[in-house]
């Protein structure tokens, strides 16, 4: 494997270009994703899936927005099925923060059994959360952190 930066963006992230975009921090969100979007097809960036991505975007009431998202799965050069290490990987983030949700713990593991280098999200709830082995961003700050 070569040492390409590997991520994880989850559903929140993959759906901030359909937030109200008259609010800066959405559009400039929406900018920085966007962005990364791009260098995920110029192959700068590995894209890491899940099984939790598909539960969610199984739930989006919207077809194009669920069409639109579920077409990155192909990018993905990972896709993570359910197994007992990330439902203990899930277990044990939860126990560290008790205020993160089942599905984001899940994400968060799958992440993590991915070896991926960043959690990109734009949850805030989740943006102020530690968790071992990954580092939980948001797209615009990911961006200034690569320094582009």
């Amino acid at each position: 494997m070569d040492n390409k930066c590997r991520i994880y963006l989850d559903n929140c992230s993959f759906n901030r270009p359909y937030d109200d975009q008259s609010v800066l921090k959405n559009y400039f969100e929406a900018e920085a994703k966007t962005y990364i979007q791009n260098e995920i097809i110029n192959n700068t960036f590995e894209l890491v899936w899940s099984y939790m991505m598909d539960y969610e975007i199984l739930f989006n009431p919207f077809d194009e927005r669920k069409t639109q998202i579920l077409k990155w799965k192909n990018n993905a050069v990972v896709d993570i099925e359910f197994s007992e290490n990330n439902v203990k990987i899930a277990n044990d983030i939860r126990k560290q923060n008790e205020n993160i949700g089942v599905k984001d713990s899940i994400h968060l593991a799958c992440s993590i059994e991915a070896n991926c280098n960043f959690f990109i999200t734009t949850d805030g709830k989740l943006l102020n959360k530690t968790v071992d082995n990954i580092e939980i961003i948001n797209p615009l700050n990911f961006i200034q952190h690569l320094g582009v």
